[in-house]
C-alpha cells in the first residue's frame, strides 16, 4: 500500500508539500515556503513532518516560493537527495532561492537587532545564501515528457503545465502496485502569451492531486487585458501621471513587459519611459532570456524577429537604490513595475508612498491580493492606506486586470481535468480557499469522479 501525506497547501493556498510514502522510502511532491502572518508562517516553517535525511528525493513543480521555497531548509536538517525539476525551474530557483535567503537574513538581523526583548525573542534565518549554495548543487535538470527514474520501480514524467517559464504536471508511476499518481503542481492557462500551452490531452491517471486556486472563476482573455492595459497608459499620460503596477518577479513581470514591446511594435503604444524597478525582477528576466525553448509560437517568432521579447531598447531594469529613487524625481508620464506583488515588501512601498496621493496617477493590479495586505486595500479602494507606518490618502486611480492571471481557472480545469475524472480512483483537492476547494470537488465529482476529497493538514491517506 503506498500513502500519501499532506502537509502544505492543504485547506490553504501556500505551503505546497505533499509526501509520496514508496516502499523505497518517501519522496516530496514541491517543498513550499508558507507565506502569510509572520507568526504563524514561523509555526509551519521550522520543521518537517518526516525527518529531512529519510526524503529520497524532491519532484519540484516549479520556481515560485511557496511551492519551492523551503528546499533549502531540508539541507539545514539533514536531506543530501536530489531535487528533480526542469532545467528552466532548476536555473530560476537559483535565483529565487538565493533572493529568500537575503530576505530571510535580513529579517532576522532587523528584528534581533529592533524589535527582540531579549535572547529569548531571538530569531534565526530559515536558512542562509550558503545553505541556498548547497542545495544548488543536488538539483537535477530533467526534460520534459522523458520518464527519469526517482526511486526502485518508479518513474516521474514531468509535463508542461504553462503556469510559469519551466512549470509542470508530474505523472508519478508505482510499477510495484501499478499506480499513477497525476500532481498538477500550479495549472496555467491555455493562450498565456511567452508560455506553451498545457499538456492536453494529459495521460490518464489512478490518482489526482490538484491545485484548486480559481476553481469557480473565469478569467478574462489575456490579449484584451493587454489592450485595456495600454488604454489605461494612455489615459494616465493624457493626465501627465504615472502607472504604477505592483508585480511579481517571477512570470508577471515578464508577461507585462513582454506585452508592453508588442504593444509598441504593432503601433499600438506610442513608447515612453517604461522601468522595471527590482534587482530580482532583472535576474529572473535574464533567466527568461536563457530559456527560449520553453517560449510558444507567438513569442519564439518574436524573440526571433527582435533577437529580445523583454524590451530592449524600450525598458530600463533597475537594481541601484540611487536609480529606483531618482524614477520619483521624474514628473513626465511613465510606467513603473515593482514587486513584491501583494505591496507587502519592496520598492513597490516607495512609489506607492510617492505616488498615491496624485489624482493624474493610476494603480494598476494585476495579481491576487490576499487579505489582510497592503495590496488587498488598495483593491478595495480604502480612503487611507498606511506605507512604512504613515498614512497616505489614495487617491490616484486604481484600475483591476484580473486577465494576466497564471493559474488556470474552471474552464481551463474542466477542459484539462474533465477528462480523466470517470477513470480517476481518487482526487484531492488542494491549493485553494474553502469556496475553490469545494468548487473543485464538484467540478470533478459532475465530470466523473467518485472520490474526491479536501485533504487537511497532516492527513495520511492510502492509495
Amino acid at each position: 500500500m503506498i500513502d500519501l501525506e499532506f502537509h502544505g497547501a492543504a485547506k490553504t493556498v501556500t505551503g505546497s508539500f505533499h509526501i509520496l510514502h514508496l516502499p523505497d522510502g518517501p519522496i516530496a511532491l514541491d517543498c513550499g515556503l508558507f507565506q502569510g502572518r509572520r507568526s504563524i508562517a514561523r509555526e509551519m516553517n521550522v520543521s518537517f513532518p518526516v525527518p529531512p535525511e529519510q526524503l529520497r528525493a524532491v519532484l519540484l513543480s516549479h520556481a515560485h516560493l511557496d511551492h519551492s521555497g523551503r528546499i533549502p531548509q531540508l539541507f539545514t536538517q539533514g536531506f543530501r537527495g536530489k531535487i528533480y525539476a526542469t532545467f528552466a525551474t532548476c536555473d530560476l530557483c537559483r535565483v529565487m532561492l538565493a533572493d529568500s535567503a537575503h530576505i530571510q537574513e535580513e529579517d532576522a538581523r532587523f528584528w534581533n537587532e529592533h524589535r527582540a526583548a531579549g535572547p529569548a525573542e531571538r530569531i534565526e534565518p530559515l536558512y542562509t545564501a550558503q545553505d541556498v549554495q548547497m542545495a544548488n548543487e543536488y538539483f537535477q535538470g530533467v526534460p520534459y515528457n522523458s520518464p527519469v527514474t526517482i526511486a526502485k520501480g518508479c518513474t516521474a514524467t514531468f509535463l508542461e503545465a504553462g503556469h510559469i517559464l519551466g512549470s509542470t504536471c508530474i505523472m508519478v508511476e508505482i510499477a510495484g502496485n501499478s499506480t499513477r499518481l497525476l500532481y498538477t503542481g500550479d495549472l496555467g492557462r491555455f493562450m498565456t502569451p511567452i508560455l506553451r500551452d498545457p499538456t492536453n490531452p494529459m495521460p490518464e491517471a489512478d490518482y489526482l492531486i490538484t491545485e484548486s486556486t480559481y476553481a469557480n472563476r473565469t478569467h478574462a482573455d489575456a490579449s484584451t487585458t493587454k489592450d485595456q492595459l495600454v488604454q489605461v497608459i494612455n489615459e494616465t499620460r493624457a493626465l501627465g501621471g504615472k502607472v504604477i503596477i505592483p508585480a511579481f518577479s517571477l512570470g508577471r513581470t515578464q508577461l507585462l513587459v513582454y506585452c508592453l514591446s508588442q504593444a509598441v511594435a504593432e503601433g499600438q503604444l506610442q513608447p515612453l519611459p517604461i522601468y522595471v524597478d527590482s534587482p530580482l525582477s532583472v535576474n529572473v528576466t535574464k533567466v527568461f532570456t536563457e530559456h527560449p525553448e520553453c517560449y510558444d509560437e507567438q513569442a519564439r517568432d518574436f524573440w526571433h524577429a527582435r533577437g529580445n521579447i523583454f524590451g530592449r531598447g524600450l525598458v530600463t531594469y533597475i537594481t541601484e537604490v540611487d536609480q529606483s529613487k531618482a524614477i520619483n524625481d521624474k514628473n513626465e508620464p511613465c510606467v513603473i513595475i515593482a514587486s513584491a506583488g501583494m505591496c507587502e515588501a519592496g520598492r513597490i512601498l516607495h512609489h506607492l508612498k510617492n505616488n498615491v496621493e496624485n489624482d493624474r496617477n493610476t494603480v494598476v493590479i494585476v495579481g491576487y491580493m490576499a487579505q489582510h495586505t497592503l495590496g488587498r486595500r488598495i483593491v478595495e479602494r480604502n480612503e487611507k492606506i498606511k506605507v512604512f507606518g504613515r498614512e497616505y490618502d489614495l487617491l490616484a486611480r486604481v484600475k483591476t486586470l484580473n486577465g494576466f492571471s497564471a493559474h488556470a481557472d474552471s474552464g481551463d480545469f474542466k477542459r484539462i481535468l474533465g477528462p480523466l475524472a470517470k477513470k480517476l480512483k481518487g482526487a484531492f483537492a488542494v491549493h485553494g480557499e474553502n469556496s475553490q476547494l469545494q468548487a473543485m470537488k464538484d467540478l470533478l465529482t459532475q465530470a466523473g469522479c467518485k472520490n474526491t476529497r479536501i485533504p487537511s493538514q497532516g492527513e495520511k491517506i492510502s492509495i
